[in-house]
């Protein structure tokens, strides 16, 4: 039995998925799409198939989400169909459960969050709206698990005595709709089952041209549906899609009369007086920038820092590197094999995963916000700036996933309907700081800055400042002129996390990073000791000069000299990240000698400040911060764009910007301080005269794109 899952964004569906399904779940992709599947089995059931559908808020495809939803629904025909309704927004969830309905799929209601409703002094008469709508209707509250049970009782009772047959939509239209959607349902024949008709007639008469398609009538047909939709809208002076949405809401509007009572005085619940505040035009941003700066704070220069200077001074530098090395000279272990294990794979990977710690703060920070329904709150504030410099606040979505990992980040763009928009979103949403680039940040904080409290959040608020000065020079091209897409969100009630939610949020997301430094940074790890360790004769070479790597470094260290990292170990440390961006402190831990902290005193960090100032640590941490992700996140834009040329013009512009920024940050920092180079100075500002130019030069693309609208 497969039971689907469906509803509004921010219903809570995905908490009730985590409740029915626990840890019985599986992630994967929809066929086709790059768009995340959430699969599982029932806890108390496993041959009872759960399937999370995308949050689409009606079956009339707008978005790739409503597309895949709807899909899924027509085509996998599940056995029942739980909808999940915000009870506190009812009239808006409701739309789309009159479409469900219409599917002839049994259907259970799940009336969720019933705890705000009531606590507003609400009352919703549940019995009543179930004889109403002809379906099964039970208040639960996912969050606290209650009701669950129930309601997944009845879900598997329906889907197992599922007669097709007998399902009726309760809803029925006005005369004039009714008479034209008769005719179309005639038209079908034999085409659509007797019971799908009144879905497909609907979907006809609103012109949805994917179900025309799929149904493939004959032209006659199509015109003769077409001459009945014509007569209706002249009849009511509508067209008819909105006809039809307005029919929906009259009998919405109905139900609501009769099954909720709204207490007669309501005062603003806690959530309004709250967003008075943390929305407030003026004081929205300040605050936003407050909780960042906390969240970084923690996460990086406290408790985050705590932990991982324990992991890597005295769990690695103390104990796993002393002890490895100690053991594998015991046993006679060849200097060779001892410096691959010693040298390579436990200095490398040790030096990345002591950053773990500092991770898994953050995306429990992270996370907390995202579930109490804040950032929620925040992408609605950022459209008012996103839009003002040619993004939607629907960029804003995946750049949020983004600071977990690019990859979802990349692939959660697809709920952009704008093109133009999508493509941009998908350009600019890895230069927000993700899990992997933490680590960089955390090693220049501490090593050249002494763990100053600001460098972590300058570097979140340097990727936003990114994306904002991308948006306004890349919307004054032709490329990407226009309108930025609608942005529609509902937002959600303030709530308690429950803590389940939050660690596993914290968990699939630091597993991910976990995962990746025992694959691919381990496999680099080991290529990058064997380059460092070897010469091109093949021979084993002491210290790391006359090496490969020192070779292939010196051959590309002039690129990056005008931003004042251009030796060869941040040369290939950079080059080394486009594999995955950890690799930057693995081979920082290889090259700079990690394993030695415990053998002569001589700390990791030390030997960084050596080579490098302050102010050039600062350059080096914005070109990676900035420029072309790993190859996955690269892999990932190629599935998007689905253009090899778009690709290449998004990587080139990335490395490009990543450039710009660092030079000018470097040369301007150094001419500060008294010792700028004047060709790097008059460089650094002919770009900047450039981006200024960009940033304030007259919108003609734009207009041009209107005019010709």
């Amino acid at each position: 039995m497969t039971i689907a899952l469906a509803g509004n964004p921010n219903s809570g569906k995905s908490t009730l998925f985590n409740v029915l399904t626990g840890s019985n779940q599986y992630v994967g992709n929809w066929p086709g799409v790059t768009v995340e599947k959430k699969e599982g089995t029932l806890k108390s059931d496993k041959s009872v198939r759960i399937a999370d559908l995308p949050g689409i808020y009606s079956l009339s495809p707008y978005t790739l989400e409503e597309v895949i939803s709807r899909n899924y629904l027509l085509q996998e025909k599940p056995d029942v169909i739980i909808n999940i309704l915000d009870a506190s927004n009812l009239e808006r969830n409701l739309f789309l459960t009159t479409q469900l309905l219409e599917l002839a799929i049994p259907v259970v209601v799940a009336l969720n969050m019933m705890d705000v409703v009531k606590k507003r002094g609400d009352v919703l008469d549940a019995a009543y709206l179930s004889q109403k709508i002809g379906c099964p209707v039970f208040e639960i509250s996912a969050l606290k698990n209650t009701g669950v049970d129930k309601l997944v009782e009845a879900a598997v009772a329906a889907g197992k005595k599922h007669d097709a047959s007998s399902i009726h939509p309760p809803h029925v239209f006005t005369g004039v709709a009714e008479h034209a959607l008769a005719h179309i349902e005639e038209s079908l024949g034999d085409v659509i089952p007797e019971n799908e008709k009144r879905f497909y007639a609907v979907k006809l008469f609103e012109r949805d041209g994917k179900i025309k398609n799929l149904v493939s009538l004959d032209e006659s047909v199509m015109q003769h549906i077409e001459e009945h939709i014509a007569e209706a809208e002249k009849e009511m002076d509508d067209d008819a899609e909105s006809i039809i949405t307005n029919e929906r809401y009259v009998y919405i509007g109905d139900l609501i009369k009769g099954c909720y009572k709204k207490r007669a005085h309501v005062s603003d619940s806690v959530s309004d007086k709250i967003d008075r505040v943390v929305t407030n035009r003026i004081l929205a941003l300040p605050i936003f920038a407050a909780i960042m700066f906390v969240v970084y704070y923690i996460s990086v220069t406290t408790v985050g820092t705590f932990v991982t200077d324990w992991t890597n001074d005295v769990l690695f530098g103390t104990w796993i590197v002393p002890g490895a090395a100690a053991l594998l000279e015991n046993i006679g272990c060849a200097a060779w094999l001892q410096g691959l294990i010693v040298d390579g794979i436990v200095s490398g990977v040790g030096a990345v995963l002591g950053f773990v710690p500092q991770l898994l703060v953050l995306f429990i920070l992270l996370a907390f916000l995202e579930e109490c329904g804040y950032m929620a709150r925040i992408a609605f504030i950022l459209d008012r700036i996103f839009r003002r410099f040619g993004l939607s606040g629907k960029s804003f979505i995946p750049m949020l996933i983004g600071t977990g990992c690019g990859v979802p980040g990349i692939m959660a763009s697809r709920t952009i309907e704008n093109e133009k928009d999508r493509r941009m979103t998908v350009i600019t949403t890895t230069f927000m700081p993700c899990g992997a680039k933490l680590p960089i940040i955390a090693l220049i904080a501490g090593a050249l800055f002494g763990g100053a409290w600001w460098v972590a959040p300058s570097a979140y608020f340097a990727g936003i400042a990114a994306i904002i000065v991308s948006g306004i020079m890349l919307k004054k091209t032709k490329m990407f002129a226009g309108e930025p897409s609608p942005f529609v969100m509902e937002l959600p009630a303030y709530h308690m996390p429950a803590p389940g939610a939050v660690f596993r949020s914290m968990w699939e997301r630091g597993w991910s990073f976990i995962k990746k430094a025992g694959t691919i940074i381990l496999a680099s790890t080991v290529v990058i000791w064997f380059t460092s360790s070897f010469n091109w004769k093949m021979q084993m070479v002491d210290g790391y000069e006359g090496s490969i790597l020192e070779s292939i470094g010196s051959a590309i260290s002039w690129i990056f000299l005008p931003l004042g990292f251009g030796n060869s170990k941040a040369a290939v440390a950079t080059v080394l990240g486009l594999v995955a961006k950890e690799n930057v402190v693995g081979t920082f831990g290889i090259l700079y000698g990690f394993a030695e902290v415990a053998e002569d005193g001589m700390e990791f960090w030390a030997n960084l400040q050596a080579d490098y100032t302050p102010l050039s640590g600062y350059s080096m941490l914005l070109f990676n911060l900035l420029c072309a992700p790993c190859f996955a996140a690269i892999g990932a834009i190629k599935r998007e764009m689905n253009n090899a040329k778009w690709t290449w013009f998004a990587v080139g512009y990335q490395c490009l910007f990543a450039y710009a920024v660092s030079l000018m940050v470097y040369q301007f920092g150094s001419l500060a301080s008294g010792s700028g180079n004047i060709a790097g100075v008059l460089a650094a500002l002919a770009v900047l005269a450039v981006m200024v130019w960009q940033l304030v030069k007259p919108d003609r693309a734009g207009r041009r794109q209107v005019s010709a609208a």
